[in-house]
């Protein structure tokens, strides 16, 4: 794969988007791409607080909590790593899975198998721009965002 192909492929999301009540409408917007990898797309749904204090995604019997409060600095991370894990938990019985690119305001998605990510790493010679798999420890920790590809 080629640089070219790679940086065609990536799905531009936008965390901050996705914080602010965007992660559904980002879900919608990605399921063509998703169903070339899974026979049926999971409902996703959302409750965002009328006044904008909280903001939660429901996926199946997991519930992510985005914010509880309108000045949660982890917001973008927990937005990012909801929407990551909501995908991959459907590409389970697939060799594919969504790799984060970037992050913030730049992050975009990527799928990608094994092989795929393991030639990005070769290929690309900036470690920042390898990609990743959101983990809610960036969130939980106050680690690096995006985290550090060598973690």
């Amino acid at each position: 794969m080629d640089l070219l192909e790679f940086s065609r492929m990536i799905i531009h999301l936008d965390a901050e988007e996705l914080a602010e009540g965007g992660i559904k409408a980002a879900y919608k917007d990605l399921l063509p791409e998703l169903l070339k990898y899974v026979k049926e797309a999971d409902e996703v749904t959302e409750a965002l607080d009328n006044k904008g204090s909280s903001y939660t995604v429901h996926h199946h019997d997991r519930t992510y909590s985005i914010y509880a409060s309108e000045f949660d600095d982890a917001s973008w991370a927990n937005a990012t790593y909801a929407l990551f894990s909501i995908v991959n938990a459907q590409l389970a019985g697939s060799p594919y899975r969504f790799y984060a690119i970037n992050g913030g305001n730049d992050l975009g998605g990527i799928f990608l198998t094994s092989e795929q990510y393991e030639q990005a790493r070769r290929t690309l010679e900036r470690k920042d721009d390898w990609p990743y798999l959101p983990s809610d420890r960036a969130a939980l920790m106050g680690d690096r965002w995006p985290p550090d590809p060598n973690t």
